[in-house]
């Protein structure tokens, strides 16, 4: 992603700074609430593990993966630090079912402020008028939101997809399906090398841009 300011910065250095200094701060709030939420579902499930690790807050330092931030800056997606969750922790729902809701909490919270963001913004825009500065930090917070949250619900380890899957799964099927998890994100990485070295191969962009792609429209 960030590549595709390269060519720009010669043209107009300001205006490119200015859009990546936008950007870096809708990954850092995006991906903070995203974070964020993950550890006060679990808290309300009953697990504690992330409030006593200093994961229930909404300060960005807690949150932010070196890792993930920087695929986000170069390949136009990525994660956050993972929240711990202790499954056996979780009293109140099936530790599985637990773990779902957890995992979906995260891409649930985007979601959701992608959409409320996007309205206020278009309604605010059109009844009022906004400067060009507040129009593409929306429009940029939008798109980052919800690139965080179809990504993530990709159903494969270490995403939160992943675990979803699990918790909603039958028993049988569900333990079938958790043995990817010993592969760790290696069919992650595979589908990143693939997307980045086959030409006109784009498996991991095509599943995600297209949803991003019909929300926008949607909210726009």
């Amino acid at each position: 992603m960030i590549l595709q300011y390269l060519d720009s910065f010669l043209k107009d250095p300001f205006s490119t700074l200015l859009s990546l200094s936008l950007l870096l701060l809708s990954i850092l709030v995006a991906v903070t609430i995203h974070e964020f939420s993950h550890a006060l579902a679990s808290n309300k499930l009953g697990d504690t593990t992330a409030k006593s690790l200093g994961r229930l807050t909404l300060n960005p330092k807690s949150h932010l993966d070196p890792l993930g931030s920087l695929l986000f800056l170069f390949v136009g997606f990525g994660w956050g630090k993972p929240v711990p969750v202790d499954i056996y922790r979780i009293k109140k729902v099936p530790p599985l079912i637990g773990m779902s809701i957890v995992s979906f909490a995260g891409p649930a919270s985007n979601l959701v402020t992608a959409i409320l963001i996007g309205f206020c913004l278009k309604k605010l825009a059109l009844e009022f008028g906004l400067s060009d500065i507040w129009i593409e930090l929306g429009f940029t917070f939008v798109q980052i939101s919800l690139v965080l949250a179809v990504f993530n619900l990709v159903p494969l380890p270490p995403l939160d997809g992943y675990k979803v899957i699990l918790g909603i799964l039958p028993r049988g099927l569900s333990m079938q399906y958790s043995g990817l998890e010993r592969f760790g994100p290696f069919a992650l990485i595979i589908l990143f090398l693939i997307d980045m070295t086959v030409p006109g191969v784009s498996i991991l962009s095509t599943l995600i841009g297209k949803p991003v792609k019909i929300l926008l429209n949607w909210i726009f």
